[in-house]
């Protein structure tokens, strides 16, 4: 077949991607920009002098966890480089994980779902729905690497540093949409696509921690690591972007070879046989949604327990890192009492709560996942009633929700701990962890109720926890009115360990996802399934 008939129909299914998935495409390429650009106008508020600038640098070019989960040290004095320290790793997280699930919603989802079979019946080439999938990611890198170059400059910010910086954004998600095309060859599970293109972007952020710690060696063997060494807003080096893009191309130029080798629906690795008889907890709805989200809880799990254990480190130094600097002392005194380590460790136990909240959402909305799957059907079809089904991954999810925040609760106090000679912090600081639960069963119900009675916009839940970011991270800073703050769940739980326990709020918020996930089931049951 010739190269021009194997992308037969491609502009027809580029169309069509962007037309099925023009909510989610909007909401990617909006938020992320968002993200960068709220965070930016945080740290211009927080470091309006060069003397700021200057005690905050000093403070992290030494500190081996700021680093870490940060990126390197680069440029700290002046504006735009502190800016790309604080929000540029994470963007560029957040950047690849949009490219992962976009490519792989529209490849290996497809295929695993029949419908790209039906659309190979037709006049379509075999490599259209490929290209146009990254036609697609391509449009929502480019659009989000726009944006963010506008929204610095609309900060002001030095002309090619904004541009290499978002112009670093688009390179990342293309090296991610391309690695999770050469996975969705190998394996025909859109979870193990999903997963182990996930497991190489931590491991690249592993890697390139590992390397700005040491020498900067070793973050060359990380595509994160890649474009940073481009050092926007710190001598502008345009050349290292030369590795993402080759990468990139011969990526998808070895999944287009791959994708010749194998069967449609198939993968290049064929599933390995199961045991030939199941274990006695899968013949049970709660133990089958146990099994299929195991991997997704022990992954958040030792996600927030990382990110805690990158807070608790820096927390017995917080004091000497913002001693000139009084807005950030009043921005982290804000969260309650005088003590600035105790309201830091709050501080940063709502980001982790945060995180944590990820999960609570991700594994409510495994119900709708499953529904448009067509895997509902089958297990509806046994005498398991709809309210055992939705019950079961429920379970996981309030449970779960439990265990991810005392992962996070356990990384900041023995970190904090170690730092401080003091381990009798972890119970403490995983009691403080686990105060935040009435607001991610909170959310959880939010997801419960769309998914029962407004299926397709279970997306909403999703929205509704980017807003919790915003309020939570940057409300103080932005200077938002409280009714806005106080449209946030978290914003209600007291600040440990800074405040004293209340119960009112915690129980209040739990009465109200209590009525939210009662409303969603009896829609649930009150709805047709699909």
């Amino acid at each position: 077949m010739s190269r021009s008939a194997e992308l037969t129909g491609t502009a027809v299914l580029t169309r069509h991607i962007l037309r099925r998935e023009r909510l989610r495409i909007l909401l990617w390429t909006v938020a992320v920009p968002l993200l960068v650009l709220l965070t930016a106008a945080s740290v211009k508020g927080l470091y309006p002098t060069q003397h700021d600038l200057d005690v905050a640098a000093e403070a992290s070019r030494d500190n081996a966890a700021a680093i870490a989960f940060n990126g390197p040290a680069q440029g700290l004095d002046t504006l735009g480089g502190e800016v790309a320290f604080q929000v540029g790793t994470l963007g560029l997280v957040v950047v690849a994980l949009m490219s992962i699930f976009m490519t792989g919603r529209q490849t290996r989802a497809e295929e695993e779902a029949g419908r790209a079979e039906l659309i190979r019946a037709l006049p379509v080439g075999r490599h259209a729905n490929a290209t146009a999938t990254l036609l697609v990611v391509t449009a929502m890198n480019a659009a989000v690497g726009t944006l963010v170059t506008l929204g610095l400059l609309g900060l002001d910010l030095p002309v090619e540093g904004s541009v290499l910086f978002g112009v670093s954004f688009c390179a990342v998600g293309l090296v991610f949409a391309a690695i999770t095309l050469l996975v969705a060859q190998i394996s025909e599970n859109t979870r193990v696509v999903h997963g182990s293109t996930g497991a190489v972007l931590g491991a690249a952020f592993v890697v390139r921690a590992v390397g700005d710690i040491g020498n900067g060696t070793a973050s060359w063997w990380s595509p994160i690591g890649w474009v940073q060494k481009a050092r926007p807003f710190a001598d502008e080096r345009w050349w290292p972007l030369l590795v993402p893009a080759a990468f990139a191309v011969a990526a998808i130029a070895a999944g287009h070879a791959l994708s010749d080798r194998r069967d449609l629906g198939a993968g290049l690795v064929p599933p390995r046989p199961g045991p030939p008889r199941a274990a006695p907890g899968l013949g049970r709805p709660l133990g089958l949604a146990l099994r299929l989200q195991r991997g997704s809880l022990i992954g958040w799990s030792c996600g927030v327990f990382l990110a805690g254990v990158a807070y608790g480190w820096v927390a017995d130094d917080v004091e000497d890192f913002v001693a000139d600097n009084d807005t950030m002392q009043d921005l982290i005194a804000g969260y309650g009492g005088a003590d600035l380590t105790e309201a830091y460790l709050s501080q940063s136990l709502l980001v982790v709560a945060l995180l944590g909240a990820g999960y609570a959402v991700q594994s409510v909305l495994r119900l709708r996942g499953e529904e448009t799957g067509l895997r509902a059907e089958p297990m509806l079809a046994t005498p398991v009633s709809r309210g055992r089904w939705a019950a079961s991954h429920l379970t996981i999810a309030l449970v779960g929700s439990v265990v991810v925040l005392t992962a996070a609760g356990l990384g900041t106090g023995l970190a904090y701990g170690v730092t401080s000679g003091d381990l009798g912090q972890v119970p403490r600081l995983v009691g403080a962890a686990l105060a935040y639960a009435p607001a991610l069963w909170l959310l959880a119900g939010l997801a419960v109720a769309l998914f029962g009675l407004v299926p397709r916009s279970t997306a909403v839940a999703w929205a509704a926890l980017a807003a919790c970011f915003v309020i939570g991270l940057l409300g103080q800073a932005l200077d938002l009115p409280h009714w806005a703050r106080d449209a946030s769940p978290f914003a209600h739980i007291p600040h440990l360990p800074a405040t004293d326990l209340s119960l009112t709020a915690p129980t209040l918020l739990t009465a109200a996802a209590a009525v939210l996930t009662a409303a969603g089931l009896a829609g649930f049951r009150g709805r047709d399934v699909g």
